[in-house]
């Protein structure tokens, strides 16, 4: 089990100003895939964070301005890999489809 908090996409109670967001949902055909582990991967590939998706498919990263790749492991097998961009002061929102 993952020891990350429950994701939300809510932004209440954070400045985006001071920070580096990438987040968005994980879905297969339009509907929300609960239970997937996201993991953050820098330029070179290495593993940085990993996170567990909510029920709705959500995810959220705090990361360093730069680019990254989002590591996407479905339940039942499979992974999927989608380009992400953080930015200081902006929220990266992404869909993921698998």
């Amino acid at each position: 089990m993952c020891g990350a908090p429950v994701q939300t996409l809510d932004l209440e109670g954070i400045d985006v100003a001071k920070e580096s967001i990438v987040q968005g949902t994980v879905v297969r055909s339009s509907s929300p895939v609960g239970g997937a582990y996201v993991r953050l991967l820098d330029s070179t590939g290495e593993f940085t964070a990993e996170v567990q998706t909510s029920a709705s498919g959500a995810f959220r990263f705090f990361a360093a301005p730069g680019e990254w790749t989002l590591r996407v492991l479905t339940p039942g097998g499979g992974s999927t890999d989608a380009a992400a961009t953080a930015t200081l002061g902006e929220v990266a929102e992404l869909t993921v489809e698998v």
